[in-house]
């Protein structure tokens, strides 16, 4: 889910894909997909078994897959004949693959775990309800994510630039520049959490055990996630400096949402997983555990890096103007400039390779 934090924290993608335009062509795109979705259901169901959650989990994926498609083709405003060749191979498995058939399979699986342990509407005892609301809800989710990188792709092909790119490229990129800064993070979300699920183990058995964990995972990985993003954007300073020197409705927002949504979100599809994949129902604490630790890795991991990204791309539109940024010659030569007495050289080449993935591929 990388694709949707960076889509949603990283001002310059956000302000694009939520433009009036933009929000009511995926306004339509939604609609009419959870009627395709929701046809898709009741066609499928007569034909294999939804009831088996591993059955529903595929068919899940590969209906995701077709409808990222087509999304993204509405978005991309290409002719049929030429959507093929808009992309390299690499970048449509990623869209269809990733954004698509994993997204939604992963939505799926985070939206029967929330009906489970929540409204305690568990799919191995009424499985239609469920199965139904996972296919729509996922497919609808995965639809609006193409649109937008549809849309992203289409305001390239206007001669449009991006300092990045929500296709993992500018994450693995640090991954390689800065191992020690993301791990650092992760292993503090990492170590929070498993001391948050161990404490909340001992307090809560039962039935009311994975309501008191997702709880747990969500406070502590949201502030797990926000630890991570100051620490980010704040590099080589302290992240102690980054978070006097940001107002606290700022801090508040961030801890908020991504900070809670997506702790909630991995927390729950990695019970998910556990509970419908792996049938690992016991629920024990090391199980919980295990759950919450993945939940603060991912937090820890994913918000440095949102963090350090935001700090680029503050750093370039404040010192190169924004009429510059647009054009591709400008960009080439920020690409080059690699000396090493030059602050910045990195981030440089960085943005152009983020600027223009496909050219570079």
């Amino acid at each position: 889910m990388l694709h949707r934090l960076s889509l949603r924290v990283l001002p310059q993608l956000s302000l694009t894909v939520t433009e009036p335009e933009i929000r009511t062509r995926k306004r339509i795109v939604m609609f009419v997909v959870g009627l395709m979705a929701f046809a898709a259901y009741r066609v499928g169901k007569q034909v294999v078994p939804l009831s088996d959650p591993l059955t529903l989990l595929a068919y899940t994926a590969g209906l995701a897959a077709v409808l990222a498609g087509v999304s993204y083709a509405a978005a991309r405003r290409l002719p049929l004949g030429q959507l093929p060749m808009a992309e390299t191979p690499r970048r449509w498995a990623w869209l269809l693959g990733w954004t698509g058939a994993v997204y939604g399979a992963q939505l799926a699986l985070l939206v029967l775990a929330l009906l489970q342990i929540c409204v305690n509407y568990d799919f191995f005892q009424h499985p239609d309800g469920p199965a139904m609301m996972a296919v729509i809800i996922s497919c609808s989710a995965v639809s609006r994510d193409a649109v937008e990188i549809g849309h992203l792709r289409w305001m390239e092909s206007q001669g449009r630039s991006f300092l990045t790119f929500p296709d993992g490229g500018s994450f693995r990129g640090l991954l390689g520049r800065d191992p020690a800064g993301m791990l650092r993070s992760a292993a503090i979300g990492m170590l929070l959490c498993a001391v948050g699920s161990w404490i909340i183990g001992a307090l809560f058995t039962g039935s009311m055990a994975p309501l008191a964990q997702l709880l747990m995972a969500t406070v502590l990985g949201g502030s797990a996630a926000l630890y991570a993003y100051l620490a980010g954007l704040s590099a080589p300073a302290t992240w102690k400096e980054r978070a006097r020197q940001t107002h606290w409705m700022e801090l508040a927002r961030f801890w908020w949402w991504p900070g809670f949504a997506f702790a909630a979100t991995y927390f729950l599809v990695m019970y998910g997983i556990a509970e419908f994949v792996l049938r690992a129902a016991a629920r024990s604490r090391v199980q919980f555990g295990i759950l919450a630790t993945g939940t603060g890795f991912l937090m820890g991991l994913y918000c440095y890096y949102l963090g350090a990204r935001r700090a680029f791309e503050d750093r370039i539109h404040a010192t190169v103007p924004s009429s510059m940024l647009r054009c591709p010659f400008i960009t080439g030569i920020l690409g080059k400039h690699k000396g090493a007495s030059a602050p910045g050289a990195a981030d440089a080449a960085a943005f152009s390779k983020a600027a223009h993935p496909v050219a570079m591929e």
